[in-house]
């Protein structure tokens, strides 16, 4: 196994190179792993696997019945929510299948439903049904007053997005794909049929390149002459409620869709928390990951429409993400042929639930532009702790406490985080790299005193199992 995060990168001259670990070039690489002849790397420009997107989204499993109807984006969401629904059992990644409520709040919001249950017949989903304002608040009694009907949609589910990049990725490394952090691709280059890729490491090299840079994806498509997207940062704002706002709702709340996206939702998180969010911000910085004043207070507005007993409750947390919007309403998946080389853009907040057919699919490309997979393999499960709230937590597992009493030592009590997660989180194939690594694979400092009392305990934990 190997993870390496300094130092230059090895000599060898790579199958394939995946540039990009979210959760889209952990799953790819995960699927190339399972062709053992292959040599794969994995290469990020930070510290860690799903630090862009993947690591602040709205972590939500979806179907796919509001996707353009035909596009490869419908096709990938369908196939990848049903492929990682049976992965997350596998896996232990919690998985909630709330539902969702398309709330409508005028009339003109009402008239589009019929067209938006049209929509997910046409995508194949057959369980959407329109429900009046009586039916809506029998679902949703602490909805706010004025609706005047809704869709429901009972196949959409909340995610743990942290575990599945990082489940993903270790199951990649184990299985034998070189993962390189720190590794930011700076130019390409292709010499004698092979892709030079210079990074702050050196040159690694590789006969076949896939674009999976997330934000950067236009920026590594133009290295390589083509210019078929461009990147659209665009912010998402979202405001974190502390678990006592748990009870107040159902289902995942999402507004009717417009042009921009599918606009502020009310969800509850498999955490136990509810999320308001996310804003639709267009941008030029692909660095601006940070919030505003004036937008979490325009969050906080229609947050009391939707559910006015919500900003009440406390707030937990305040986060932004960045999703990779393009002037296209479907992914950019293509292949090069000539060039060795798949392009993997304008993957936006489905990312999560289409990764592992995008996967599938980026390595069907690969393979009908002449690479030689060899034979495959089935990979050897991983197993991931559980971060989810409706599954038992190790301090909740007598047995567990009783073969290790580490399990039932709490160190963050807001999240009941044990100090066995925390040594087993630094000892793991992936370890983290920074308190923020150690955050999303345990819940340490993620609660209501965001590490104000544990925060101490956790540094000293980190940082003992790093010298």
């Amino acid at each position: 196994m190997t993870v390496t995060t300094r130092g230059p990168l090895p000599a060898t001259t790579y199958d394939v190179a995946v540039v990009g670990a979210g959760v889209v070039g952990c799953a790819i690489a995960r699927e190339l792993a399972r062709h053992p002849a292959l040599r794969v790397a994995l290469v990020e420009a930070q510290d860690d696997v799903g630090q862009g997107t993947s690591k602040a989204n709205t972590a939500i499993l979806h179907t796919g019945f509001d996707a353009v109807p035909g596009s490869l984006e419908a096709r990938l969401v369908r196939e990848g929510a049903r492929l990682l629904a049976a992965y997350a059992a596998e896996s232990g990644i919690p998985v909630e299948p709330v539902g969702a409520l398309l709330v409508a709040w005028d009339e003109e919001q009402l008239a589009a439903l019929p067209r938006l249950a049209d929509k997910a017949e046409r995508n194949d989903y057959h369980a959407a049904r329109l429900l009046d304002a009586a039916e809506l608040y029998a679902r949703e009694p602490r909805l706010g007053p004025g609706a005047l009907g809704a869709l429901h949609v009972p196949g959409e589910s909340i995610v743990c997005p942290w575990t599945t990049t990082l489940a993903y990725a270790t199951q990649a490394v184990r299985h034998g794909v070189d993962l390189h952090l720190n590794t930011r691709v700076e130019q390409v280059n292709r010499r004698d049929g092979v892709h030079v890729l210079s990074t702050p490491r050196g040159e690694l090299r590789a006969r076949r390149l896939v674009n999976a840079a997330g934000l950067h994806a236009d920026t590594l498509d133009r290295m390589l002459g083509h210019h078929d997207f461009t990147v659209t940062p665009r912010r998402g704002q979202l405001v974190v409620f502390d678990k006592p706002a748990r009870d107040l709702v159902r289902h995942i709340l999402l507004p009717v869709p417009t042009a921009l996206g599918k606009g502020v939702l009310v969800a509850p998180t498999v955490y136990g928390n509810v999320l308001l969010g996310p804003t639709a911000e267009d941008l030029d910085d692909r660095r601006a990951t940070g919030s505003t004043a004036e937008a979490l207070t325009r969050l906080r507005e229609k947050g009391r429409r939707i559910l006015p007993e919500l900003t009440a409750e406390e707030v937990t947390a305040v986060y932004a993400g960045l999703r990779a919007a393009t002037e296209h309403d479907d992914y950019r998946i293509r292949a090069h042929p000539g060039q060795a080389y798949v392009t993997v853009g304008g993957i936006r907040s489905t990312g999560l639930t289409a990764s592992l057919a995008i996967a599938a699919h980026v390595v069907e490309l690969l393979v009908a532009d002449g690479l030689d997979p060899a034979p495959a393999r089935e990979l050897e499960p991983v197993r991931m702790p559980n971060l989810g709230e409706a599954f038992p937590r190790p301090y909740q597992r007598p047995e567990l406490i009783a073969a290790d009493p580490e399990y039932g030592t709490l160190v963050c009590h807001c999240e009941r985080v044990s100090r066995g997660e925390i040594r087993d989180a630094l000892a793991a194939t992936i370890p983290p790299r920074s308190l923020d690594g150690l955050r999303r694979r345990t819940r340490a400092r993620a609660g209501r005193c965001q590490g104000f009392y544990c925060g101490a305990t956790v540094r000293a934990l980190f940082e003992e199992a790093r010298s």
